[in-house]
C-alpha cells in the first residue's frame, strides 16, 4: 500500500498533526473523558465483582488493531518499535490521533461504506459508482464533515453517479422506491423496517402504512442512461413533472405520488399514501416536490435519536467486534440493547460533538473495552465486552497488509473514473475475500475457495520469492544474522517481535532445509497464509 518513505513521511506529518488542536475542536467532549464515562457505564451495568475481564493488550496488539482499524493497514517494523521504545503514558492516545489525521483514515472508512452500500446492491452494473463513491466520501471524511451532512447528501443526491459519489445508495438500488426506502433506514437509523412492507412486521411495532409513508418521500426518483461521445453513464435524477394520466402502478419509473399496492387486487392502483417519517410522524403533504421530501427527510433523520445510536452502535461493533445491538442494522426502540446507558451515554456525545466521526473513534478507542486483550466471541450466556474479539480483516484491510508486509506497490491505484473499481485487481480481490459489514461477523468464516486463492497466488508467491528487486531479497542480503531475519519477517507480517520458540522453531527449520533462500521464502508464505495474519486480534 506504501513505500517506506512514504510511511516515514506519513509519521513526520502525524507528529507535526498531533501538536495542533485547531481550535473549532475546542469545544467538543474530550474523547479521553468520555471515554472513561463509556467504561464506568459498562461496568455499572453489566460487571460484578467476580466478573472475569481480559487484561490490557500489549503495545505490540494495540498498535496492529488500532492501525487496521483506523486506516486498514499493518504499521511497518519502525512503527512498531518506535512505539514500543516510547516510555509515555499517553503514547496510545497519540497513536490513535496521529492515525485519524492520516489521509488513509477517509479512504479505510470510506471503503468499509463501499462495502456496506454496495454488498446489497440489485445489479453489479452499480459498482460503477464506486469509485466516486469513494472518492468523494475519501475527501468529506478527511475534511471533517459531519455525518448528519454525509447522510443528507446520500439521501437527497442527484447527478451522474460516476462524478456524484452520494448517489451510490440511489444507484445501488436502481432509483426503486422500496428498495431505497429499506436501505435508508437500514442504513442511517439501523431500522429494517422492510419487513413491513407487505405485512405488520411480524417482532417490532411497525405496520404496513408507516413503510409505504417512509416510501412516499422517494417516489419522484429515478436512475436513467447518460449517454455521450466518450463515456457511457447513469444519472440519479428527481422530477416534478408528470402528466395527468401519469402512471400510479409503482413501476421503476418516477411517479407523482406514492401508492400502497392492494394486496387482494395487485392489479389495482392501490392507496395514495402522505409522506410520514415513522418515529415521529412528522408529515408532508400530497404534491409535494421531490427537493422538499428527500431534503425535509435527511432534516428529519439526521435529528432523531436514533440516527446517533445507529452509527455508534456500527462503529462499536465493528471496533470492539459486538455491538450494543447485534445484528447492527436490526435495532430500533422494540431492541434491548446489552448496556443502555452506555450506548445512549456515546449517541449523546456524539451528537454533541457535531456528529464528528474522528471524535467518534478516538473516543471508543480509548475506552478500557477496546484497548483489552481479544478472546474468542463469547457464548450467549456470558457478559459482553470483557475482550475484544478477534475479527477476520475486510478485504481492503487484507490487501493493504499484504502490500505492506511485502512491500509491494499498488500496480492499479482507485481513482475516480469508467468502471475502473468494477475490473480492478482490488475488486476481484473483494470477490474472494470481501464480505458484507453489516453480517453478524460469527457468520464470516474462512471459506476453502479463500484458502486456496491466497495459498496459490502467483502475486503472492513472487513476492515471497527472494530476488534483488523485493524486500525479502534485500533482507537477506543485507543481514547475515538469521535471527534478525526472523525478528524482521515478524514485525514485517505480524506487526510484533517473534517469541523465543518462533525463533527456535525457524532457526531448526533453516538448518532442516539447509537452504537459507528456501527456508525464509517458506517462512514469510506461512506467516502471510497465517490465522494470525488475516485476523485482527
Amino acid at each position: 500500500m506504501r513505500s517506506k518513505l512514504a510511511s516515514r513521511m506519513l509519521c513526520a506529518t502525524f507528529l507535526a498533526l498531533s501538536l495542533v488542536v485547531p481550535t473549532a475542536l475546542a469545544a467538543l467532549p474530550s474523547p479521553a473523558k468520555t471515554a472513561q464515562r463509556v467504561d464506568a457505564a459498562i461496568a455499572e451495568e453489566l460487571f460484578g465483582e467476580e466478573t472475569p475481564l481480559a487484561p490490557r493488550s500489549d503495545d505490540e496488539t494495540y498498535l496492529r488493531r488500532v492501525w487496521l482499524d483506523l486506516v486498514g493497514d499493518i504499521p511497518t517494523p519502525e512503527d512498531v518499535t518506535a512505539f514500543l521504545l516510547d516510555s509515555s503514558t499517553d503514547k496510545r492516545e497519540r497513536a490513535v490521533q496521529q492515525l485519524l489525521a492520516s489521509p488513509y483514515y477517509g479512504q479505510n472508512w470510506a471503503r468499509y461504506w463501499r462495502d456496506v452500500i454496495f454488498s446489497r446492491t440489485i445489479e453489479d452494473r452499480a459498482y460503477i459508482a464506486a469509485n466516486a463513491m469513494e472518492t468523494d466520501l475519501t475527501g468529506w471524511l478527511n475534511e471533517g464533515v459531519g455525518w448528519d451532512q454525509i447522510a443528507a447528501r446520500f439521501i437527497t443526491s442527484r447527478g451522474d453517479v460516476q462524478e456524484r459519489g452520494s448517489t451510490a445508495i440511489l444507484m445501488a438500488q436502481d432509483g426503486r422506491t422500496e428498495e431505497t426506502t429499506a436501505e435508508v433506514s437500514r442504513i442511517f437509523l439501523g431500522i429494517q423496517i422492510q419487513c413491513a412492507q407487505c405485512h405488520d412486521h411480524p417482532y417490532d411495532r411497525w405496520k404496513r402504512e408507516q413503510f409505504h409513508e417512509l416510501a412516499a418521500f422517494f417516489p419522484r426518483v429515478g436512475v436513467r442512461p447518460v449517454r455521450g461521445l466518450t463515456k457511457r453513464s447513469f444519472e440519479v435524477f428527481g422530477t416534478d413533472r408528470f402528466g395527468r394520466n401519469a402512471k400510479k402502478d409503482n413501476d421503476r419509473r418516477p411517479q407523482a405520488e406514492h401508492f400502497m399496492p392492494d394486496l387482494n387486487d395487485p392489479t389495482a392502483a392501490g392507496t395514495q399514501i402522505q409522506p410520514k417519517f415513522f418515529l415521529t410522524s412528522a408529515t408532508l403533504p400530497i404534491g409535494a416536490s421531490d427537493a422538499d421530501r428527500r431534503g425535509q427527510l435527511a432534516e428529519w433523520l439526521t435529528d432523531n435519536e436514533w440516527f446517533a445510536i445507529a452509527l455508534v452502535n456500527r462503529i462499536w461493533s465493528e471496533l470492539l467486534g459486538e455491538g450494543f445491538y447485534e445484528p447492527v442494522d436490526d435495532i430500533g426502540p422494540d431492541r434491548q440493547a446489552s448496556a443502555p446507558a452506555a450506548v445512549q451515554l456515546l449517541a449523546a456525545e456524539f451528537s454533541n460533538s457535531g456528529y464528528d466521526l474522528r471524535w467518534l473513534l478516538e473516543t471508543i478507542c480509548l475506552t478500557e473495552a477496546y484497548g483489552r486483550e481479544s478472546r474468542p466471541r463469547r457464548d450467549s450466556e456470558q457478559t459482553p465486552f470483557t475482550a475484544n474479539v478477534p475479527q477476520r480483516l475486510r478485504s481492503d484491510q487484507l490487501m493493504n497488509a499484504i502490500l505492506s508486509a511485502l512491500e509491494v506497490d499498488e500496480s492499479q491505484p482507485a481513482n475516480r473514473g469508467g468502471r475502473q473499481f468494477a475490473n480492478s485487481p482490488r475488486k476481484q480481490f473483494a470477490d474472494v475475500f470481501g464480505y458484507d459489514p453489516s453480517v453478524a461477523r460469527e457468520s464470516v468464516t474462512l471459506s476453502i475457495p479463500q484458502v486456496l486463492a491466497l495459498m496459490n497466488s502467483a502475486q503472492v508467491n513472487r513476492a515471497v520469492t527472494a530476488g534483488r528487486s523485493n524486500m525479502l531479497g534485500r533482507l537477506l542480503t543485507a543481514e547475515a544474522d538469521d535471527e534478525q531475519v526472523i525478528l524482521e519477517l515478524y514485525l514485517c507480517a505480524l506487526s510484533r517481535q517473534p517469541s523465543e520458540e518462533e525463533i527456535a522453531q525457524l532457526l531448526a527449520y533453516r538448518d532442516e532445509v539447509d537452504d537459507r533462500q528456501q527456508a525464509f521464502e517458506d517462512a514469510l508464505w506461512a506467516l502471510i497464509n497465517s490465522t494470525e495474519f488475516q485476523h485482527r486480534r
